[in-house]
């Protein structure tokens, strides 16, 4: 890993010193990749959890509460990680790239509200349906913004995955309500934010990018409170410990996203978006009673096995490079 200074002498060392964020080229090779994989997958299937637990305390704490507890008890999560790795680990949370860093974390502030907005009246696998319309839209932009190539197996299994989503949807059918209009809005800003993302582990370490968001969600949960509050009833331990959980597991997962994008491209990523559903089947299904459609458990099926074909294909690269 290489480091950045600035100049020569005292105040170079010092520079250096205080900013510990990584600068390197991104790659794209079938080890780092496959890495990749395994971490975003694992991130996925936290942020699910957090959602399932967000879901349940909504009703209670309303979108400005859970905004602002998911990031107070979130970036405190992230500063216990950072301080974990010894007495200059908080030095990990300077950015380098203020501006970059600031935008993302505003862009998924708006995402979190639009989707904890849907959780008031769609279940959880309803609004991945709507939300996996991402990584075909995160698969496009990679191009221009970040001048990825997409390989031919890599924009099919995409493709397929997209037909997926629209079994999913069933365009014309229940779903379309104005609720889902405002998640779709969302779900373009959370590709968007992803892309981000990737550009930022170029400067920025996993936990710095997880700690302005965090604090951007708590700032933003503030501002929201007087517009989108909650029943005002005490919600209890039970209600304070989810409020924890949802901002532990945020914390944990966001580190762990940020460092998958850092090890591969968006393009091999993107259809990994889909890996939610099953998990968002189960946790829905135990916790609310939610009993998916055919449709839907038709539609994650194709875009299982599209994710599931780029896994394979990843491996060959792998071996043949090996």
């Amino acid at each position: 890993m290489r480091y950045c200074t600035r100049g020569n002498g005292p105040m170079a060392d010092t520079v250096s010193r205080a900013v510990l964020a990584p600068s390197r080229a991104l790659s794209d090779n079938a080890s780092d990749t496959l890495r990749g994989i395994l971490l975003a997958v694992l991130a996925y299937m936290i942020w699910t959890l957090g959602d399932a637990t967000a879901k349940l305390v909504l009703p209670d704490v309303g979108v400005a509460g859970a905004m602002l507890w998911r990031g107070v008890f979130g970036f405190v999560t992230v500063i216990a990680i950072t301080m974990a790795r010894g007495n200059a680990g908080w030095q990990r949370i300077i950015p380098r790239r203020w501006k970059l860093v600031m935008a993302r974390s505003v862009l998924a502030s708006f995402v979190s509200v639009t989707w904890y907005i849907s959780w008031l009246s769609m279940s959880l696998a309803d609004t991945y349906a709507v939300g996996f319309t991402a990584p075909l839209i995160m698969t496009l932009l990679a191009v221009p913004m970040l001048g990825e190539r997409i390989r031919w197996r890599r924009a099919l299994s995409t493709v397929v995955g997209f037909g997926g989503v629209l079994i999913m949807l069933r365009p014309g059918g229940d779903l379309w309500t104005p609720v889902v209009a405002l998640l779709l809005i969302g779900t373009l800003v959370m590709a968007l934010t992803r892309i981000m993302t990737r550009q930022l582990t170029a400067t920025e370490t996993p936990e710095c990018q997880a700690f302005w968001l965090l604090i951007c969600h708590t700032i933003t949960g503030m501002v929201l409170l007087p517009w989108m509050p909650g029943t005002g009833i005490a919600i209890g331990v039970a209600g304070w410990l989810g409020l924890a959980f949802l901002g532990v597991s945020s914390g944990v997962a966001h580190c762990i996203f940020a460092r998958a994008y850092g090890l591969a491209p968006v393009s091999a990523l993107a259809p990994y978006e889909y890996s939610m559903m099953p998990f968002a089947i189960v946790f829905g299904f135990v916790l609310f009673g939610d009993v998916p459609s055919w449709s839907t458990l038709g539609g994650a099926v194709v875009v299982a096995a599209a994710g599931s074909y780029n896994a394979y294909r990843e491996r060959m690269l792998r071996s043949a490079a090996s």
